[in-house]
């Protein structure tokens, strides 16, 4: 009976660290909107008709790093040697849209698009690219991106100036996500650390 209760013990104890052991560094994140749909029925409404626009990206947390630097440093070390920074973690942060979108007098197209940021103190520049993620590592690959690694500006479609405003709160996982949306459009929202960094978009009119 020892012998039961005392396995039962370690096995209770060691759940937790196996647990811990399997946990994601930086989770899978998903942001979306829905618009120009309705709602159909009176009693159980239904959204119906709607188009999406959504996000995909990995999620890391802050975990009391400095995450921008300064001066000359300024984002390097999230750039981890890369051109640009992929906007998240891991695989490449991607945009997915059931129509185009406008940002800064340009056109998105409908379909599926990578995000970067270039991270200059006091001024980061969005970036929509063509270039396509891989979603696996594979360095042998030189047609698609891991991260930003290997990201040119020859597959931009769209760069233009991020609004920032330092927030008077830290945001611990990174995070993405729509504000203020309607059926003409609506704003891109990035928030880490105590930084915002916005992006307005319109869609074409029905």
């Amino acid at each position: 009976m020892r012998t039961l209760i005392a396995m039962s013990l370690a096995l209770m104890t060691a759940v937790p660290a196996v647990q811990a052991q399997r946990r994601v560094t930086s989770p899978d994140g998903h942001a979306a909107a829905e618009i120009r749909g309705h709602y159909e029925g009176a009693e159980d409404p239904v959204y119906a008709g709607g188009t999406w626009i959504e996000i995909s990206y990995g999620r890391p947390l802050k975990r009391a790093r400095d995450l921008w630097g300064s001066g000359a440093a300024y984002g390097k070390y999230l750039n981890h040697g890369a051109p640009v920074w992929r906007a998240g973690a891991d695989i490449s942060t991607f945009l997915m849209s059931d129509l185009p979108l406008v940002i800064n007098g340009k056109t998105v197209p409908a379909g599926g698009h990578t995000l970067f940021i270039d991270l200059k103190e006091h001024n980061w520049t969005f970036i929509v690219s063509d270039w396509q993620p891989q979603q696996r590592f594979n360095p042998g690959d030189k047609t698609k991106l891991w991260g930003s690694f290997g990201y040119t500006k020859d597959k931009d479609v769209v760069r233009t100036p991020m609004t920032l405003t330092t927030l008077p709160y830290v945001t611990e996982q990174l995070t993405w996500e729509f504000l203020d949306m309607s059926n003409d459009g609506g704003t891109l929202a990035f928030r880490w650390d105590n930084v915002m960094a916005t992006v307005k978009f319109t869609v074409p009119k029905e």
